[in-house]
């Protein structure tokens, strides 16, 4: 077989359990041969290990290394999104510290809450006393923003073992034992209101936000939705 008046031999290139046919000029470099290869699998040249008796070196033509017609090219290498799709412990190091940074940016510059602080401070929010911890008010706490900018308040009805959080449109009652967690960080510029979030399923997006929470509550918040006992 001739291409152009060059010798052409027929391969089986084998690769992930896949085979190719492939021509190719005897006179073709190992180089020209991982070319192909790429344009028939997508595998980078440079991903490519190519084994004809050995190693095929890229420099050397098939005919140097004595390839005959109907040989068998054995391809080892993964592509790149194989490559990323496994997670080496490497990168799953650097997610988690990317993660652990992401994190130690305070929650009130994170977009999604800057939306509700920059609203300013609700008028009829409830004074804050600063460096001192109260126990929960019989009344509500009202005036607070949930993350739609809102106006929620929060009930604690101890005899029920509930927590009310209300809106304008209806009120949530919540077991406390449904509440797994209490998150919470004090405003920017205004560290005697914090945002608290209570996470009523298993990943964040469950957390429910209120905003400007008047500091003295806040440990006698998470001391009541949680139960002391879980601090210990």
């Amino acid at each position: 077989d001739a291409e152009g008046g060059k010798e052409v031999v027929e391969l089986k290139v084998i690769w992930n359990k896949n085979k190719y046919d492939v021509k190719c000029c005897l006179d073709s470099t190992g180089a020209e041969l991982k070319q192909k290869i790429h344009s028939l699998t997508g595998l980078p040249p440079a991903m490519q290990k190519v084994m004809f008796k050995g190693l095929v070196p890229e420099e050397k033509t098939l005919r140097e290394i004595k390839v005959t017609n109907g040989a068998k090219i054995m391809v080892v290498g993964s592509t790149i999104n194989d490559v990323l799709a496994v997670n080496t412990p490497k990168e799953a190091a650097q997610q988690e510290v990317k993660a652990e940074e992401n994190k130690k940016e305070p929650l009130c510059r994170q977009k999604q809450h800057r939306k509700v602080l920059d609203k300013g401070k609700p008028d009829d929010v409830m004074p804050s006393v600063k460096g001192v911890q109260e126990r929960l008010p019989t009344v509500p706490l009202s005036g607070m923003y949930n993350k739609s900018g809102g106006k929620v308040r929060l009930t604690f009805k101890l005899e029920q073992d509930q927590l009310w959080i209300g809106t304008k449109e209806r009120t949530e009652k919540l077991p406390m034992g449904s509440i797994k967690n209490v998150v919470s960080e004090p405003i920017e510029g205004h560290e005697d209101y914090h945002m608290m979030a209570f996470q009523l399923g298993p990943t964040e997006a469950s957390y429910y936000w209120v905003y400007w929470v008047p500091t003295q509550y806040v440990d006698a918040i998470k001391d009541t939705v949680l139960g002391k006992w879980q601090y210990f």
